[in-house]
C-alpha cells in the first residue's frame, strides 16, 4: 500500500500489476494513461456486457477512482455523496481501528459523462464517513446538491443496494480515474481478509477477468443486470506473498489463509443505506447501522 509513485508507474507499465490499497496512480495525461484508454475502447467495444454499465456518473479523484451515489430513500434535494475507498483519502490512511467522521474537506472531484469525458468539477464539502476497519470505504458529502448535478449536466448519481450481493452476479468495476471498464463476476465471499496492518470482513471476491490496476481503488462496483453498486473496489495479490501490503490474503471461519496470486477483491456496500438520513446526513446510531464506529 505504501509504493511511491515511481514504483507504481513502473510496476503498471512493466508488470500489469493489480489493484492494491494507495498504489499511487500515474499523473494524468501520462503515456499508460492513454494506452490504458486504448485499451478500454477495445475491452468495451468487444463486450456487449458492458454496455448496461457506462462510466456516466464516475469521478476521478487525484490518484484514486469513485462515483456520485445516492441511497434508495435520498432525496433530490440532498447534498450529493461521493464514494471511494479510505485508502483514497487526501489525508493518508486510516489507522486501523479509526473511524473519521464528519470533517471539513475541499477535495475535488472530475466528473465523467457516459462516453468518459469529463463534464464537470465537484468540490466535497466534508469528509462524511472514512475507515480502513472492517471495510475500506470514504464518503464524501458535496457541495451540490442531486438535482443541481442532473440539471446542470444530465447524470444521475448512482444508487446504492441495500442488500448483500449475491455470488455469481456479472458485475462491473468502473474506473473514472482510467475511463476504464472491468467485466466479471462476483466469485464468492472472503470471510476476513488481512493486508498489511488492516483486517477487512465479508469482503467481495471477482473471477479473474477483473484484472483491474492501480488508480481503479474507489471504483464503484456495479451490477450489470440492475445498474446498482454492490461494492467499492480495493486491493489485490499482486506478488503471491502471504498477508502483506499489496498482497491481502484470505483467512476462513476456522482460520486457514489461502493465497490467491492475480486475483482482486472490492468491500460491500450494503450497510452505507442505513446508517444516513434522506437528506444525507450521517447517523451511526440508526437503528440497523452496523459500520464501525469513532
Amino acid at each position: 500500500m505504501r509504493k511511491p509513485l515511481v514504483a507504481a508507474l513502473f510496476a503498471l507499465v512493466i508488470a500489469g500489476a493489480g489493484a492494491a490499497p494507495a498504489v499511487a496512480a500515474p499523473a494524468p495525461g501520462a503515456p499508460a494513461a492513454t494506452a490504458s484508454a486504448a485499451e478500454a475502447d477495445t475491452r468495451t467495444a468487444a463486450s456487449p456486457t458492458l454496455q448496461a454499465v457506462t462510466l456516466a456518473g464516475t469521478v476521478a479523484l487525484s490518484n484514486c477512482s469513485g462515483s456520485v451515489v445516492r441511497f434508495p430513500n435520498s432525496l433530490d434535494t440532498a447534498p450529493a455523496l461521493v464514494l471511494t475507498n479510505g485508502h483514497c483519502l487526501e489525508s493518508g490512511f486510516p489507522e486501523p481501528g479509526e473511524v473519521i467522521v464528519n470533517r471539513v474537506s475541499t477535495r475535488t472531484f472530475g466528473l465523467l459523462n457516459s462516453a468518459g469525458t469529463r463534464v464537470a468539477t465537484l468540490r466535497a464539502s466534508k469528509i462524511a464517513y472514512s475507515t480502513m476497519t472492517d471495510t475500506d470505504a470514504t464518503i464524501y458529502q458535496l457541495t451540490s446538491t442531486y438535482a443541481a448535478i442532473r440539471n446542470s449536466y444530465g447524470i444521475s448519481a448512482l444508487t446504492v443496494q441495500d442488500t448483500h450481493p449475491t455470488a455469481g452476479t456479472a458485475i462491473t468495476v468502473a474506473s473514472g480515474y482510467w475511463k476504464r471498464l472491468y467485466s466479471c463476476s462476483i466469485d464468492g465471499f472472503v470471510h476476513t481478509m488481512k493486508e498489511g496492518d488492516w483486517t477487512w470482513k465479508d469482503s467481495v471476491r471477482y473471477t479473474s477477468a477483473c484484472d483491474t490496476i492501480g488508480g481503479t481503488s474507489g471504483s464503484p462496483v456495479v451490477d450489470q443486470a440492475t445498474g446498482k453498486v454492490v461494492a467499492v473496489n480495493n486491493t489485490g495479490n499482486e506478488d503471491g506473498e502471504r498477508c502483506t501490503v499489496n498482497n491481502p490474503c484470505e483467512v476462513d471461519a476456522s482460520g486457514n489463509v489461502t493465497v490467491r496470486q492475480g486475483i482482486n477483491y472490492a468491500q460491500e456496500t450494503y450497510q452505507f443505506p442505513a446508517c444516513f438520513t434522506t437528506g444525507n446526513q450521517l447517523s451511526l446510531s440508526a437503528s440497523g447501522c452496523v459500520l464501525p464506529k469513532p
